[in-house]
């Protein structure tokens, strides 16, 4: 006999497999996903039923809507995951940049000691010998 885990150890090998394919536990989304098209299937078939009253096409539009509501709901999540995800990459490099170039000469926010860029040369207009 397998010994069970104990109260305060996960479970590692049991993981819900929706139709033994989707793992509802380790894909981002699934699980939303599945919850809402189920409750879209059984809006949009006991809809249907209190309006028409036939059973066998009240069945097929619950299928329906439960298709319909958890492809829209995946492809929503999936998304703004995505976006998300995007984000979190573009301010992970703005940080490692921002690190990396602190106190240097390509620091983007370090200003120049001189008003003029730092070159210690004098434009044509300010002539110092020419005093009127």
């Amino acid at each position: 006999m397998a010994a069970a885990p104990e109260s305060g150890e996960p479970a590692k090998g049991k993981t819900f497999k929706l139709l033994g394919i989707l793992d509802v536990e380790n894909i981002p989304c699934a699980r939303d996903s599945v919850l809402y098209g189920s409750l879209g299937s059984v809006v949009a078939g006991l809809g249907h039923f209190l309006l028409t009253s036939r059973i066998r096409r009240s069945c097929d539009v619950g299928v329906g809507g439960f298709i319909l509501v958890t492809l829209g709901c995946w492809f929503h999540c999936r998304y703004n995951h995505a976006k998300l995800r995007i984000q979190e990459r573009m301010a992970r490099e703005g940080i490692k940049n921002k690190i990396l170039y602190e106190s240097t000469h390509l620091d983007p926010q370090r200003k120049p000691a001189n008003g003029n860029g730092g070159s210690g040369v004098t434009s044509s207009t300010e002539n110092p010998a020419t005093t009127h």
